[in-house]
């Protein structure tokens, strides 16, 4: 016997009937979720060069003012200065050649970005609360805490240097935590980080121009 249910009418409801109800419903929702998850999370704020960003192998030309989502792989030319607005507080600068994939974000939550390639100055606003975005590389990763810090190419290795607030630095089996104006190096993916030591005025400047 077939299973029904008798509508107000009287009239049978088999489970076809619910079947077809259930996937018109699921068809009316996807449009939905689909924008939901496209939502722009950031846009560029300024760009000198050329800069781009790719999806699925897909590239697109960045201007002033486009929009940034999640999944977003955001490169950067030769002698090319991009810089993003990442939620309400977040910046984040990039130097040439650069290559930054956006994994994940929530705005006043925090995220994951990988870096692949190139320098970045990070720059969480002071004041505006706890930072829980975490940065990774091939030579390592980066907690970040509510800060101001460079990452990236710095005298022939892969450099990290606090400017305001402090990071986490976790690469190969060990952790070294920078705070203002110390820095560290990794001489390859796999290495361990150097002890923190402050940086010379010569050095930051050079880290700084790499991405300004």
């Amino acid at each position: 016997m077939t299973d029904h249910i008798e509508s107000a009418g009287g009239r049978p409801w088999g489970r076809r009937w619910f079947l077809r109800a259930a996937t018109v419903a699921a068809a009316m929702l996807l449009p939905h979720a689909s924008r939901a998850e496209k939502a722009p999370i950031g846009a560029v704020a300024d760009l000198r060069g050329e800069a781009f960003r790719e999806v699925r192998s897909e590239r697109r030309l960045l201007a002033p003012a486009a929009p940034l989502f999640v999944h977003d792989l955001v490169g950067t030319g030769a002698g090319s200065r991009v810089t993003l607005h990442l939620g309400k507080d977040t910046v984040v600068h990039l130097g040439e050649n650069a290559r930054l994939t956006i994994d994940r974000f929530l705005v006043d939550a925090g995220g994951e970005i990988t870096l692949q390639s190139g320098p970045i100055l990070y720059d969480h606003r002071e004041g505006a609360g706890p930072d829980r975005m975490q940065i990774r590389s091939a030579f390592g990763q980066i907690a970040v805490r509510g800060t101001r810090f460079f990452a990236g190419p710095s005298a022939g290795v892969f450099g990290v240097f606090v400017e305001r607030g402090s990071v986490a630095v976790t690469a190969g089996g060990a952790r070294v935590v920078l705070e203002a104006g110390q820095g560290t190096n990794i001489v390859q993916p796999g290495a361990d980080p150097t002890p923190p030591v402050l940086w010379k005025p010569p050095r930051i400047q050079a880290a700084l121009d790499s991405v300004q």
